[in-house]
């Protein structure tokens, strides 16, 4: 079996800083697909942040990031298969974006851990969210 390897660049998206692709998606006729993405963070087509403070706001730009590198790979939400999800004060903050995956996602959710972190890369970004997902040649789930 092989697979085919095809970076994912959704059109809006931001530019990379440095050598990454928001995605990558495994093809093969026999397996189907397997999709890693990058970390996604909030910020528009021109790297500027978006909901500057407002965890909320950056967590639903996010899951917005995450569903078009996937449906750039012709992948949704739905097959997500793991999540990690990076919070700067996770204390004040794992409420809300905790909300926000909740009303993204539908069941069974992916499996996923939330990492509290001192900050990231981007400047003033409180979420970061990367992801795997997978659907079979037949298209199944």
């Amino acid at each position: 079996m092989t697979w085919d390897r095809i970076p994912l660049v959704p059109a809006g998206h931001s530019k990379p800083v440095g050598r990454y692709s928001p995605g990558i998606a495994l093809r093969s006729e026999v397996a189907g697909s397997l999709v890693f993405v990058s970390g996604q963070v909030a910020t528009d087509e021109h790297g500027r942040l978006l909901h500057p403070g407002d965890a909320a706001g950056q967590a639903g730009v996010v899951f917005d990031r995450l569903a078009a590198v996937l449906a750039a790979a012709d992948l949704e939400l739905a097959d997500l298969v793991s999540l990690t999800i990076y919070v700067c004060d996770l204390a004040a903050n794992f409420a809300a974006v905790s909300a926000v995956r909740n009303a993204r996602l539908s069941e069974p959710g992916p499996s996923s851990a939330f990492v509290g972190v001192a900050a990231l890369v981007e400047a003033g970004c409180l979420v970061e969210i990367s992801g795997i997902a997978a659907r079979a040649a037949d298209g199944s789930r």
